[in-house]
């Protein structure tokens, strides 16, 4: 018999009392370095205020939403040939993968303080520019161009 799986809760942040906001925090964090992680984002935010003189919440959040995809693709090998598959995205997924292309791309800029690279790199999602946005643009595009092969979606 299988084994039943739950859902890990995650408790909200203590400063802005956002689930979303700590789960950012858990993906930005490494080696088990909480407290670092969490100085990053909440220096990033107030760079961003500083920058925008808008609430750091309110872009943060734009810029999720903005990065989240819509469809990607899945391999799927039918008749020993490998199909790249078009499927929707999901909800923890899409947020999980908007997170981490903001990450990653905030970690590949050089020469400056991780909180700023990180600031600019929500500023610029919030306004649908920046790299992360160009990697969402990439998997529809790669899924716009696997249309033909949708019907192995199952």
């Amino acid at each position: 018999m299988a084994k039943k799986f739950s859902k890990k809760t995650i408790k909200p942040d203590a400063r802005y009392d956002n689930i979303i906001v700590a789960k950012f925090i858990n993906q930005l964090m490494w080696d088990g370095k909480k407290k670092t992680a969490q100085r990053i984002l909440y220096n990033s935010f107030d760079f961003i205020r500083e920058q925008t003189k808008q609430d750091p919440l309110d872009v943060f959040l734009k810029a999720i939403e903005n990065v989240s995809p819509l469809l990607e693709v899945k391999p799927r090998r039918v008749g020993g040939a490998t199909y790249q598959v078009p499927i929707e995205v999901k909800g923890d997924r899409k947020l999980s993968l908007a997170m981490r292309w903001i990450i990653k791309t905030a970690r590949s800029k050089k020469g400056k303080a991780m909180y700023i690279k990180l600031g600019e790199e929500l500023i610029e999602a919030s306004q649908n520019r920046g790299n992360s946005i160009k990697k969402k643009e990439d998997t529809h595009r790669m899924a716009e161009a696997n249309r033909a092969f949708a019907h192995f979606a199952w």
